[in-house]
Parts: C-alpha cells; structure tokens; sequence
C-alpha cells in the first residue's frame, strides 16, 4: 500500500507540474498590496496529497504568495496539532487582527481566497 500511495503522489506531482495553471497578472501596486495581506497566512500542507495540490493550485492560478508550511516536520505538525486542534491537510493559518484561525478543507479554504482576493 506505501508503494501504491508514493506512486499516485509522484504521479499527482508530475502532472501537477506539466499542467501547472497560468498565474493571474495584476497592476504592481495592488499584487504588493495583495503581498502585504497574504503575510499573514501559511498554509499547512503535505507535498503529494491531492487535497493540497488543489489549494496549491488555486493560490498559484490568483498569484498569491502563502508561506507552505511542510505538515510533516515534527515540529510543524506539533503546531497544527496543538494550535490548531488537529493534524489535518490542507490548513490555512489565519492571522488578522491579533486573532488565529485555523481553517480546514480544502474547498472551504479556495472559496475564502477567491472571496477575498478576487
């Protein structure tokens, strides 16, 4: 099952890279400004998993750029797990006004970039 399961992930991986989405082109001014506010967001994540290939793939396709967070450090998967509450990938980390979310799903967490960076 270990061999299967590293196979689909090269194999997701692989197409992942030849059928990469274009980036969305912006004015300077308002990609810095779309910058300064993704500052505040990681995006805890495994390499091969399909799930966060898709959040990967939609934060590319609007030229975001989110810290990707490797949930399978020891130490990054302490703090998913810890702050968080569970050790579960995709996550978005949050950050606005002092307060941390923490937001699961991977469809959940696509919507909430495009409603706020569309």
């Amino acid at each position: 099952m270990k061999i299967i399961r590293w196979l689909l992930g090269r194999l997701i991986l692989i197409l992942n890279f030849i059928f990469a989405p274009k980036k969305l082109k912006r004015d300077a001014d308002l990609q810095q400004k779309i910058d300064q506010e993704t500052q505040n967001l990681q995006l805890f994540q495994y390499q091969a998993c399909p799930f966060c290939v898709k959040v990967r793939r939609a934060i590319r396709r609007q030229s975001l750029h989110i810290k990707l967070v490797d949930a399978k450090q020891e130490n990054n998967r302490k703090q998913l797990s810890e702050l968080g509450g569970q050790v579960k990938v995709p996550c978005l980390r949050i950050e606005e006004n002092n307060e941390v979310t923490w937001m699961y799903e991977s469809s959940d967490i696509i919507k909430y970039l495009e409603n706020k960076f569309s």
